[in-house]
Order: structure tokens, then sequence, then C-alpha cells
């Protein structure tokens, strides 16, 4: 039987990864950021969550064989062989430098700072990320009580850590430490989340001098994560400067960023912080507070057009042409 437009499925897209929230996210933004394009064709998209664990298992999701597999970390690779060839038909996208495995892929979304040059990969600023207007008027109602309670205006402080180049030695902690409350000092107040790299000494010491402050908002781990919703209720967003993935993020709500040193060299992500400096996103911290506007950064939704342009050229799926699919 020959299915109509309104009869044929919806076609699956598997997100893979190792199930870590930043690595799982770009994946997972750019899936999502495709699912809404193509919303507006009045077509739909299911989204599934592939786990690849530590112990070689792996976590399949119940909805059935993608059509659109969207990869992002070093487990995603090993697994894109293997699905390509149980799953044939699907169009195989990876987020980041596959790092030589560049033929188990139909389309590479590759950070432009890298300056990978392949016909299969297409360059963007940062990553794709989660961010969308949706998002973070979701995320901002949901915690509107704790928000509306904390006068304005207000700064979102996103703390990282340790990284290949990056160190948030004692001298960076106390750095912070002075920064935070030179930002009190100038009646902000403050939504001050940590990420799993913060020094546990910065934490506690995070805990200690801001914890009971009645215009501070310290985010720790534990509970659910208002992580969007302080995007969403920030004036100014600071972000400690190894973070490339928060500094993409802030840089796609449209609210002023200001970069925090840490101790290191930036390396290849000089052009990265030059481009977000570039389209007027960024700043560094230089100790003023400042307001501008700019542009947010769309490189997901860009990077999700590219996508859904390179997978409509190599299928014949009904459900990628306008029109609804059931």
């Amino acid at each position: 039987m020959v299915e109509t437009l309104a009869q044929s499925p919806a076609p699956i897209c598997w997100v893979v990864s190792d199930g870590r929230r930043g690595i799982e996210n770009q994946a997972l933004g750019l899936a999502e950021a495709v699912q809404a394009q193509l919303a507006a064709r009045g077509s739909k998209l299911r989204i599934g969550r592939v786990v690849a664990h530590k112990d070689s298992s792996v976590a399949l999701p119940d909805c059935g064989p993608p059509d659109l597999w969207i990869g992002c970390g070093r487990a995603a690779i090993p697994l894109a062989a293997r699905h390509r060839r149980t799953f044939a038909n699907g169009f195989f996208a990876y987020v980041q430098d596959p790092r030589g495995h560049y033929r188990n892929f139909d389309l590479i979304l590759a950070p432009a700072h890298d300056r990978l040059v392949r016909p299969n990969a297409v360059a963007m600023i940062g990553s794709p990320n989660r961010i969308s207007q949706t998002l973070l008027d979701e995320g901002r109602a949901s915690f509107a009580a704790q928000i509306d309670a904390l006068p304005g205006p207000r700064a979102a402080v996103l703390i990282g850590g340790d990284s290949k180049r990056f160190r948030l030695t004692p001298r960076i902690a106390d750095y912070l430490i002075a920064r935070l409350n030179d930002l009190l000092a100038e009646n902000l107040s403050l939504m001050i989340t940590v990420s799993r790299r913060t020094p546990k000494a910065l934490c506690e010491r995070l805990a200690e001098t801001f914890g009971s402050h009645d215009r501070v908002w310290l985010f720790d781990g534990e509970g659910e994560n208002p992580y969007f919703a302080f995007l969403a209720a920030a004036d100014w967003i600071f972000v400690t400067e190894e973070s490339t993935n928060m500094l993409v993020e802030a840089s796609a709500t449209g609210t002023p960023v200001y970069a925090l040193p840490m101790d290191g060299s930036a390396g290849k992500f000089t052009r990265l912080h030059a481009a977000l400096e570039g389209r007027g996103a960024m700043r560094p911290w230089l100790g003023k507070l400042a307001t501008w506007t700019y542009t947010p950064l769309a490189e997901t939704q860009r990077a999700a057009s590219v996508l859904i342009d390179r997978w409509q050229a190599e299928t014949a799926s009904p459900a990628l042409n306008d029109g609804e699919a059931a």
C-alpha cells in the first residue's frame, strides 16, 4: 500500500552521546532546531535519546530506527560506524570534529575555530545549543517566584572549571569572589551556577560567602536546574572564558555577555572569542558595566537549515516536504 502524505509516519531522529549534559545538549539542540523548522513546514520529527555508557553498553530508544542520526562526543563515533551498517538508509550527522572518521558521516557541523576543511563539513561559530525563545520563556516561567524575589537589575554568573587549556586556580577563585562582591556593591542581584568542573573548594567558598545573601541565588546542582531561567532573567551574563558552550549559549540570548578570565591560554579558542566579540555579543570584563544590544547568535538554526537541505537532497521521504506527517 502506498502511503499518502498524511499517513506516512514522522521521521525519527536519534540523538547519540555519552549522556553528559554538555555533550548531549549539542546534538539535542541541533535536533530540536531541525524539529522546529520541520514543524514550520507542517512536518513532524520524533526524537529519541541514545546513550553510550562507560561500560560499553548502549541504551537505545523505543521509537524505532533512525531516519536521522545526530551524534556528539567521542562515544558516538564508533556507534556511527556500527549504526551505518544497520541503518543504511539513515542520514548521519556529527557535531564537532570526528578526528579522522569523516567517512562515517553525511554531514559534519564543526566549530569554525577547528578549521576543519572537508567536503562534508560545514563550519559554524561554536557548537549547536538548545537556546530558543520558547525554552527561555518556559525556564523563566518555571522559576518565576524565585526570580521575582530577586530585585533587578540581575546578572547571571556561569562558572566552569578546569579544562585542557585553563585552570580555575586559587588565584582565580579569589578574583571571582572579589568580582562578585563588586557586582553586589553595584546593587545587582546575582544568579550564580557552577558546573561539574568547578573545584569543590570554590563551591564551598561561594556557599559560605553568598549562600545566605538576600540578593544572591546560588545553584549548587541540587534540585531542578534553573540554568535557562538564569539566562532568561539576566540583564547581563558573566561566563568564565574556558566554557565555550556557555559562552555560545549566552550569546544566543541577545543579552550582553562578559567573559571572566581564567589562568591559561585560549589557543585556538581565541578565534571563537574573537568571533563572539566581532558579532557584538561578548566583551572582556574590565570592571565597568555597560549596556548594549546585538543580534542573538543563531548558528544552531543555520546549521539545522543546512542539515535539512542536505538530508532532503539525499532522501525521498515525503515527511521532509511541505505538508503534515502524522
